[in-house]
C-alpha cells in the first residue's frame, strides 16, 4: 500500500486544544484510520512542523481525504506528500 509523509503544524487553537487534552492525539490517528488510512509512524519534531507522521493509504484521494477532514477543523495545517521507497525509486532510474 502506498505510502505517505503528513508534516503538521498546529494552530493555536491546535496547541490550545493538545494542551488541555493531549490523548487528542491518538483520536485524531483513529479517526484516520475510519477514513482508510493507517498510521505507521508518528514523531514530535521541533523546527517548522510540530508532527511527522508516516502514513500508509490505498491511495491519493483517501490522503486527500484525510488532509482536507482534518485541516478543515481549524486545529492543524497538513502538508502531504507520497513517499516510494528508495528500492523503488532506484528502479525507475534504471529503467532509462
Amino acid at each position: 500500500m502506498p505510502i505517505y509523509i503528513l508534516l503538521s503544524t498546529l494552530t493555536s487553537e491546535g496547541r490550545k486544544t493538545l494542551k488541555e487534552r493531549p490523548d487528542r492525539i491518538k483520536e485524531v490517528n483513529k479517526e484516520i484510520e475510519a477514513f482508510g488510512a493507517k498510521v505507521l509512524q508518528q514523531y514530535s519534531v521541533l523546527g517548522r512542523y510540530d508532527f511527522v507522521n508516516i502514513v500508509e493509504a490505498p491511495n491519493n484521494e483517501t490522503i486527500t481525504r484525510v488532509s482536507i477532514e482534518l485541516g478543515s477543523r481549524g486545529t492543524v495545517h497538513i502538508m502531504s506528500m507520497p513517499a516510494a521507497p528508495i528500492d523503488e525509486f532506484l528502479a525507475i532510474l534504471k529503467k532509462q
